[in-house]
Formats: structure tokens, sequence, C-alpha cells
């Protein structure tokens, strides 16, 4: 049976309980907000022991079903003030699910100053000393650790960011090239884990025994219907498996829903520079260790990640995706890919959240302290950002603290977190999904970019994003990918790997269901902790200034945001 491990960081002490039968299919998102709703106070300090981080993988981790070796990480978030659950690829979710390990939870924070680095295998649980880690960029990190544990083992690290507890910190996990790029980026959680004096944690699963499974043949059948579906669908097999998630940005800029100039304006003129096309252009023709196509996790058919290149030939930083081209490139007026790149790969090795991180910059732009378009003091602000200098860690203080510090108006977030690369005055649905949800401004907690709902209709976006943010918690509760959706379609194939796993009889409707309450539990936590419907809304500059990209501002009327969570899903 996997379990759940709990590990004292201020008495040193280590539990683990075994799932009982009926939780076999409680993991990810569904786990870690259930962990901190039962056991953190909603009103405790986000950095203080009271607080709990937990680490979770889903049901289908640690085997090779494609796109189901996510990781959801959760805690009281110190960047929003409420619950907080952020999810990422790698290797971490899956050598967890090799080693029988739903969860890994972090309690108390040491007494003393001092550092840990935690090491997972089948032998058990080791606290090691982690100072001598203390301060490295996370490249040079990983490359230690992996040269002291070996090549196989894989990694969920936090950088200088968090050492620094930082609001904008990251975690970090290796990918299967052992590049620690693949980040819970979202919520300042590596703040959390660097509260906690936990440098890492290493996972070595290759002497775990092999994966077990009630009836290995049904298994086996329901994971080759999953693979002839994502490779059937023009999306999964093509779109993603070519370009990666910058193909949406062709689609944003069409309507108007680029961040441009921190959020001035939906459309990007230099986009065409940007975008999937001159990305996958760019490289082909530099080839080296460049690759257009990539998997972040084993197992995973859809490969939407990428390698990008120097000039050289040499690897920059994987991966770059829309969300990094929209926050790093247009929303700071910044048409070239290989000042993106190394943005993209400062905040990799410094250990920030590219999204918030990218927001405040445009802030500080729009505030003066630098042109937009310009290159160098981009890169600038960055490197004062990983050294932590005073102007450094405000800007790592977020894209809110940020405005506040320089009296800019124009700060794109919700929740106090920055708005991913989606300007909801063009994408309703998800301006909805960002004033609502519990998770703060976040596309992952239901994007409805592709709602077959006219997008810049005020009416019926509740009704879209509701059913949106269901259908994403649905896939991070399984620690499945979101972008293998599509691809799988009908959950009743998934609900056929689960029963052949585990023997535990589910339904899609049931799935469903449980995503639902997922959803308010968490707004019963932030309700707790002091969250009112003033803050289920969006900054008023949204609802003031026109988009000039497609003439609209975000109009749904606020008795519409409160009445989101009134029925449940259709």
């Amino acid at each position: 049976m996997p379990a759940i491990i709990r590990i004292n960081l201020e008495t040193g002490s280590v539990s683990r309980r075994e799932q009982e039968k009926d939780d076999l299919l409680l993991g990810g998102r569904r786990l870690t907000g259930s962990i901190i709703a039962a056991e953190v106070p909603p009103e405790c300090e986000p950095l203080s022991g009271r607080n709990k981080l937990v680490l979770a993988c889903g049901p289908l981790a640690g085997t090779l079903v494609s796109s189901a070796n996510r990781l959801s990480i959760g805690a009281k978030s110190p960047l929003t003030g409420g619950i907080k659950e952020s999810n990422a690829g790698g290797m971490t979710g899956y050598l967890m699910g090799r080693l029988g390990i739903r969860a890994v939870v972090l309690e108390g924070r040491p007494g003393a100053p001092h550092w840990t680095l935690i090491h997972i295998s089948a032998d058990g649980v080791e606290l090691l000393p982690g100072d001598p880690y203390v301060g490295l960029g996370l490249f040079e990190k990983a490359r230690q650790l992996f040269e002291r544990f070996g090549p196989k083992v894989g990694m969920t690290l936090i950088g200088r960011a968090g050492e620094r507890l930082q609001f904008s910190a990251g975690i970090t996990n290796t990918d299967p090239d052992g590049e620690p790029s693949r980040y819970n980026g979202r919520g300042g959680l590596g703040a959390v884990m660097g509260s906690k004096g936990v440098q890492g944690i290493v996972y070595d699963a290759s002497a775990a025994p092999k994966e077990t499974f009630v009836d290995r043949a049904a298994f086996m059948e329901a994971n080759r219907e999953v693979a002839r579906r994502i490779n059937a669908n023009p999306q999964t097999s093509q779109v993603y498996r070519q370009y990666g998630t910058a193909a949406m940005m062709d689609a944003t800029s069409a309507m108007g829903a680029l961040p441009t100039r921190n959020f001035s304006t939906g459309f990007f003129e230099g986009y065409e520079k940007i975008n999937a096309e001159a990305m996958h252009r760019t490289i082909l023709e530099r080839g080296g260790e460049g690759a257009t196509s990539h998997a972040c996790m084993v197992g995973c058919l859809v490969k939407c990640s990428n390698i990008f290149p120097d000039r050289d030939g040499k690897k920059v930083c994987s991966p770059i995706e829309y969300e990094n081209l929209g926050l790093l490139g247009s929303n700071l007026g910044i048409d070239d890919l290989d000042t993106i790149a190394l943005l993209n790969r400062m905040c990799n090795d410094f250990g920030y959240d590219t999204i918030e991180t990218g927001a405040a910059i445009g802030v500080a732009m729009n505030a003066g302290l630098a042109a937009f378009g310009d290159r160098e003091a981009a890169l600038r602000l960055m490197r004062e950002v990983g050294e932590g200098t005073p102007l450094g860690r405000v800007l790592g203080s977020g894209a809110g603290i940020t405005g506040k510090v320089f009296g800019c108006l124009r700060v794109p977030v919700a929740k106090n977190q920055a708005m991913p690369a989606y300007d909801p005055r063009a994408v309703k649905g998800v301006g909805v999904t960002y004033a609502v949800s519990p998770q703060g401004a976040d596309h992952t907690s239901g994007n409805t970019v592709k709602s077959p709902v006219k997008q810049h209709l005020k009416d019926g976006q509740e009704t879209v994003s509701r059913n949106a943010q269901v259908g994403f918690t649905v896939m991070d509760n399984l620690g499945l990918c979101i972008l293998a959706s599509g691809g799988i379609g009908d959950l009743g194939v998934v609900a056929d790997l689960l029963k052949a796993r585990w023997g535990v009889e589910t339904t899609p409707e049931r799935l469903r269901r449980e995503a639902w309450e997922t959803v308010l539990l968490e707004r019963g936590f932030n309700r707790r902790a002091g969250f009112t419907p003033a803050h289920d809304r969006l900054p008023e500059f949204f609802e003031e200034e026109i988009n000039p990209a497609n003439g609209q501002v975000f109009d749904v009327p606020e008795d519409t945001l409160r009445r989101v969570y009134d029925e449940p899903p259709a």
C-alpha cells in the first residue's frame, strides 16, 4: 500500500503510515488540500512552524502511463495568504510512486538555524546536513548532488529564492536529463520549504521493488488505449509534440489576450519573432543540444517540452513555455528569443517563479525603472533578483509588493498572485477563474481559452469557469498533465486504469464530484483564513482601461462572480 511519510524538522522525527483501501485513489491536489485544510490553522503565519508543506503524487504515479507522474505541492501560501497547490512534471512523482510513497509532509521548523537535506530510498528516510549547498545556483546544486548520490536519483530542490524566504520562490524538480527546471512555481511555496530549513529531497528508487497491479493484463490494455488516443489526437500528437505550449501565442495574439508591456494591451507587434514557429525554426537551425520535442517525465507521449540552444548549439534552458514567452517576452516588450531564454534560465537557476518574476519586472518597467523592450535592463534587473540586492528583494517579493513600493497602479494580480499570459479582458472566463479561484490568478486552476463560449461576452462566463475549474482539478487530483486531457478524452479509461492497479472502483462522475469537493474544501480554508467576496475580484484597471487590442474591458458583473460556486457543475 502507498504510504504518507511525515518529517518533523523541529524534532527530526520521521513517521510512515500506509493509506487505507478507501484512500488508495487519494492523491495529488485532493490529498494536499485535504491535509492542509485538516491540519494547518487557516490564520497561521505561512512561514511559521504551524504551516505544513505537502508533496503528493497521483494514484498512477510510478507507472509508465503517459503524463501520469505529475507532482502536486501544497501549503498555505505566503504570497496569497490562502491555500495553494502548484504542480509540475519531472522525475519526482514517478520516483515517489516507485518507492510506494503517496505523499511527503514537512512539518515544524528547526529551532536553530540550520539546513537539512532529505534522502529517501527503499531503505528509509535519512536527514543529512544541507549547509554545504546553501547559496549555490540550482544547476550547480543538482550537479553536486548527482555526483554524490548517482545519476539515477531525482530531486526536489529550492534555490536562493527559497533560502531567502522570497514570496516568488518556487520548488524545482529534475527531469529525465537531470535538468532542475520542472517547477512547482506558483504561490511562493519555495519559501515555505525554506522556512522548514530543507534544501531539498533526493529520491533513490534503484532498490525499489517492482510495481504491483491487482490486474496487470487489464492495466496494460487500458494503458495501450491511453497511448492510442494520445497518438491519434492532433493536438497531443502533432501540435504539442511539435510546438509545445508556445503554440498558444498565435491564438492569444489574434484574440488580444497576449500580455504586452505590463498588460497595457493584448497584442505584441513583435510576437512573430518569439512565437512557436520562430522558436521551432531557431532550435532546428542551431541544432546541437537543442530539441523541439522533449519529455519532462518518463513515459510521456505528448513530449511538449523543448530544449533551447544558444548560437553554438549549447543548451540554455529547458523548457521555454508559452507563459515564459509571455511574461518574460511580450510583457516586457522583448522580442528576442535569446534574451527570453537567458531570463528563463536565470529564474530556473535562482529558484524563482518565471510568471511572478516576469510580472514584477513588468510592473517595475511601468513604474519607470527601465524602458519596455530594453533587453540589457531586463537582464540587469533579473541579476539583481538573483543577487538579492535591495531592489532584487523587492522584485523577488512579487508583482503586488513591487507595485506598492514603486507606486504603480497597473498591477496584474488576483489574491496578490501575478496573472499568467492571458489578459482577462480578452478571455473573460479565465478572468473569472483568476478572480474567484481559491488558488489566486492561476490558469492551471481553470483555463477557459478553448471554451466554445465566445470569450468577449460577459454573460455565461461563470459556468465556463466553473466547468473548467472542475476539469482541471480532476487532472490535478490524479497526477495527470492537463495537456494530455484532450487526447485521453473520456475518463472511463482512467477509471479502468485505477481499478486495474488498485482494485478500487470509480467512475468519471465520481472523479468530477471529488474535484468539485476539492475546490469547495479550498474555498472553505480561505474563508476561515479571512477571505471575503471582496477578495474575489480583479484589479480595477481591468474594469476601467480598454484593451486596445480588442476594445474590451473586464465587465463580468460582481454578482455573476459570486454565483460561480452556488451550484455544482453540469
